[in-house]
């Protein structure tokens, strides 16, 4: 059995696929991966370092003025003489895009050459290349309802994201807090933006850290690798219940025992708090294609499953007074979990592989 996974240019795009890969690989026999994505983003050195076949393809994102849009036309349309080559030579049983140009570009070259093929939008807002693709693909996997409503129904499933099956079947440290100097026994919040953090919402929770320091409960903050220093350097006092860390190694232990998460909105991230059934206030990204991360949120935000604040409506006073609500309101702290948890996919890598199987003849 021989699959195509194509992913570009970020990490949602990427980190799904290879989730997913993962529980192919050991749940099935005789499989052969060749990843396809761009020649140097994240990808291109993420996936070698894994120990699979890898290809890239040179796209650019259809963003700019008018002539930087005709260019990447341009590259494109000569990318996918690059794919159907590829398509040739490894003849895959199966091609699944999971977002990006080089998706589409391979996707249309595999569909146009008469190999099955699959698409995942991971988002609420459909991505541009999953767009490009919807009449050429055999079946369509989503996560969000926001997505299906506007996928065609006859061949589109609400299947979830491949990260919520590996976050759950992970296995987690019941140690975690001790190794991040926390204390077991208090109430934790964990506030991350993402494995590189952000400098906006970094400038804000600098002056947060200091505010923290009569609360009963404790926080762990991580700033991201490039924010750190900074915020040593600019918090005057650390207090007793603040933790500062640059990033976190083993995220599913930590966030398991958490009572609350702050964090991004991005599709992997969500994935994994339903996932796990995590309280969560969301701060979305507004430096994201269509500003996609604020209409993820607000799907779960409509079920109960999670509070928003905007970045542009973040404060150190909103951001403290929303966790002090929740902990001071048990009832809607624990519904929140309930249906978060509700709305977590836990089986999509099993559902989604079914789905694959089905397609190839398996």
């Amino acid at each position: 059995m021989k699959i195509i996974f194509a992913t570009g240019g970020t990490g949602g795009h990427l980190y799904p696929a290879i989730a997913l890969a993962k529980y192919i690989e050991s749940h099935y026999d005789s499989t052969e991966f060749l990843f396809v994505g761009t020649t140097n983003r994240l990808e291109s050195k993420v996936i070698p370092e894994m120990g699979y076949a890898y290809k890239g393809v040179h796209v650019l994102g259809l963003a700019g003025n008018p002539l930087q849009k005709a260019k990447a036309l341009g590259v494109f349309a000569a990318s996918l003489r690059v794919t159907k080559k590829i398509v040739k030579e490894f003849k895959p049983d199966l091609v699944i895009g999971f977002g990006g140009y080089v998706s589409a570009s391979i996707v249309m070259s595999a569909s146009s050459l008469g190999v099955k093929t699959m698409i995942h939008e991971q988002n609420s807002l459909i991505g541009l290349a999953n767009k490009i693709l919807i009449k050429r693909v055999d079946k369509i996997i989503c996560c969000y309802d926001k997505a299906y409503e506007n996928f065609p129904k006859e061949k589109t499933l609400l299947l979830g994201n491949p990260r919520a099956t590996e976050v759950v079947a992970s296995k987690k440290d019941p140690e975690v807090k001790k190794k991040y100097h926390l204390d077991p026994s208090k109430k934790t919040v964990l506030i991350v933006m993402g494995s590189l953090g952000s400098a906006t919402v970094n400038d804000i929770l600098k002056d947060t850290v200091e505010k923290f320091k009569d609360k009963t409960y404790q926080i762990i903050l991580v700033t991201g690798k490039n924010g750190y220093d900074k915020m040593i350097q600019e918090v005057k006092q650390v207090p007793h219940n603040v933790s500062i860390v640059p990033y976190i190694n083993d995220m599913p232990s930590l966030l398991s025992a958490c009572d609350l998460v702050v964090s991004r909105a991005g599709a992997s991230t969500i994935a994994e708090l339903t996932a796990l059934g995590s309280a969560m206030i969301l701060i979305p990204s507004p430096y994201v294609a269509s500003n996609h991360q604020e209409y993820n949120a607000m799907e779960l935000v409509n079920k109960q499953a999670a509070k928003m604040i905007k970045e542009n409506e973040l404060t150190s006073d909103r951001l403290i007074e929303e966790i002090d609500t929740l902990f001071n309101d048990t009832f809607t702290l624990v519904t929140m979990k309930e249906n978060a948890k509700k709305l977590g996919k836990v089986n999509a890598c099993k559902d989604i592989s079914k789905v694959m199987m089905e397609l190839i003849g398996k």
